[in-house]
């Protein structure tokens, strides 16, 4: 049976492509499992520096299998241990782009709306998917999707669960920018490529856990922290590296970051 998650790692960037073309990508125990490992793996190694998440075939990811679904309407559940959070890829301390090729909605919207950065394919479809399902807001969607996109948005995509194609998504903020189907993932493993030979992997972690973290935080409360950062920071080989790189006009010689992640896992 084809590998549910092929990888492949070139000169720092992690390309991770959802493998079940037959099923549309669609989410399964195998996939989730899969692909939270390579995640998880690709936080501690230090030759990983960025992460690229995309779908084999036309789709990313239209949610979970419509298998799993019927199975799930019959009361049944299939054999699953505790579980990592659906947002894992948050917790990741590497740069996380999805670059969005072919129908996004239900859990495979929270994996994109999980990564920090979102390209997609124009004419894509997108959906929240719940609201027609009869389900709720999984998995802390109805927490991220208002701070990507405000709550008025939020709301609307929630609530309607209405089909939106990757121009409207990146209109309202929800992706970052749009490419021809044949140029995404080429623009995608390029901006990660950038990412990857001219920053930091020590301040592109800090950067992402202040990110998250201040969503909790106040203002001041973010101020000091990042204060505290700099103090910490100034002091690095790395900060040496960016001002002398910098001064020397030449490419930076930056230290891979390592990193254990994790979080406690749930049974549901």
């Amino acid at each position: 049976m084809a590998d549910v998650l092929l990888r492949n790692l070139d000169s720092g960037v992690l390309l991770l492509t959802f493998n079940r073309p037959e099923r549309n990508n669609a989410w399964s125990p195998d996939l989730e499992e899969a692909y939270f490992a390579a995640l998880r793996d690709a936080a501690g190694d230090p030759d990983v520096r960025v992460v690229v998440v995309t779908g084999a075939g036309r789709s990313f990811c239209p949610g979970i299998d419509t298998e799993v679904l019927a199975a799930a309407a019959r009361g049944e559940r299939p054999p699953q241990g505790p579980r990592l959070p659906m947002t894992f890829a948050r917790l990741v301390p590497k740069p996380v782009i999805a670059a969005v090729n072919g129908a996004c909605a239900g859990i495979g919207l929270i994996q994109a709306c999980s990564a920090d950065i979102r390209f997609a394919a124009r004419g894509v479809k997108l959906t929240t998917a719940f609201a027609r399902r009869g389900l709720p807001a999984e998995n802390s969607l109805s927490w991220i999707l208002p701070r990507l996109v405000g709550t008025g948005v939020a709301m609307d995509l929630l609530l309607s669960s209405r089909v939106i194609l990757a121009e409207e998504a990146h209109e309202l903020g929800l992706v970052n920018r749009v490419f021809e189907p044949d140029e995404l993932l080429e623009a995608a493993l390029a901006y990660a490529a950038d990412l990857a030979v001219n920053c930091s992997p020590a301040s592109m972690a800090a950067i992402k856990r202040q990110v998250n973290a201040d969503w909790e935080r106040s203002s001041e409360e973010s101020r000091l922290h990042a204060i505290s950062l700099v103090s910490e920071m100034v002091v690095t080989t790395d900060f040496a590296e960016g001002i002398n790189s910098y001064r020397e006009k030449r490419t930076p010689c930056f230290e891979g970051v390592s990193a254990v992640v994790d979080p406690p896992r749930h049974g549901v």
